[in-house]
């Protein structure tokens, strides 16, 4: 299995540690939080230069508050800080509480302003000239980023059959928090692979990320998750997503149980047509470093290789 952890570090030291851990012991990725270090990009970039092979990726980089030319910019300046291959960019509209709320822009058509945005974005990223006129992003300059010295796969955050469509269409494949493997079978990869395939791209990659925790009380399991996890329920994205996976809550929808009960859920995941699992380890009783160190160890024994 493909298996990728969540990057978490509030210090310089602690994010160049959990990553030189995490490639040393296998895992294939690290996906960074908007939150992250103030911004993902800086946590990646110092993660990056102490690192050698283990990717490095954004989930998810908010896209209503940079324009994209600025963001590919800042991509550049990325991959030139990293100094070698492994940069996965992931991006999303986010949700119209922050949005709207912290923001103050209008969340009123996030499909038509992430497909704008990726319109402009993938043009930069990939050394074209731009010249696109949106009637929520706009972009006409030439030579936007100098050609980057290594290639940048873009990912979309995407839950709705709208920006499905936009992944497969626009992106490299599509980052999906919260989806079981029934939300997989029946939305997430039909959408994404079926537009990818009308686009005639190539079949696209799918990351599955959910909450996971190694523990015989599954009861007890589901409610670490809750108490960390208070915050989807008030997100009605993720709430249509779990529903569609036939969960209520995030707690519903978490790969939780034994070593054999979790090693069968992560491979439904792939059964369901997901290429790489993100797995976000949830402690779980009272020795929370034991019981993390359990969950980790049977993700690390599950690791086939990049």
């Amino acid at each position: 299995m493909r298996i990728g952890l969540t990057g978490m570090g509030a210090s310089v030291d602690k994010i160049v540690g959990q990553a030189a851990r995490a490639e040393e012991e296998g895992f294939t990725s690290l996906w960074y939080a908007s939150t992250v270090a103030g911004d993902p990009l800086t946590a990646i970039a110092i993660a990056g230069r102490s690192t050698n092979r283990i990717e490095l990726g954004t989930a998810v980089l908010q896209t209503y508050p940079c324009h994209p030319v600025l963001q590919a910019n800042r991509v550049a300046a990325v991959v030139s800080a990293m100094n070698r291959p492994g940069f996965t960019l992931d991006i999303g509209p986010s949700h119209r509480a922050l949005v709207e709320g912290v923001y103050g822009q209008s969340y009123d058509h996030p499909a038509r302003n992430t497909q704008e945005y990726m319109h402009i974005l993938t043009a930069a990223l990939h050394g074209r000239d731009v010249d696109f006129q949106g009637r929520d992003w706009s972009a006409h300059c030439a030579g936007v980023v100098a050609p980057l010295a290594y290639p940048v796969p873009t990912l979309l955050a995407a839950l709705s059959p709208r920006l499905l469509q936009i992944a497969g269409e626009l992106a490299d494949g599509a980052i999906c928090w919260m989806a079981t493997a029934k939300a997989l079978e029946s939305r997430i990869v039909p959408g994404v692979s079926g537009a990818a395939a009308a686009a005639d791209r190539p079949a696209p990659r799918i990351v599955a990320g959910l909450p996971v925790a190694v523990h015989e009380d599954r009861d007890a399991a589901r409610e670490a998750v809750a108490a960390s996890s208070a915050v989807y329920s008030g997100m009605p994205n993720y709430q249509r997503i779990l529903d569609a996976g036939g969960a209520a809550t995030a707690a519903d929808a978490a790969i939780v149980g034994t070593e054999h009960a979790v090693t069968q859920q992560l491979q439904a995941l792939l059964d369901a047509g997901a290429t790489d699992i993100w797995a976000n380890i949830v402690p779980v009783g009272t020795d929370r470093a034991a019981s993390a160190r359990r969950t980790r160890e049977l993700l690390r024994s599950l690791l086939t290789g990049p």
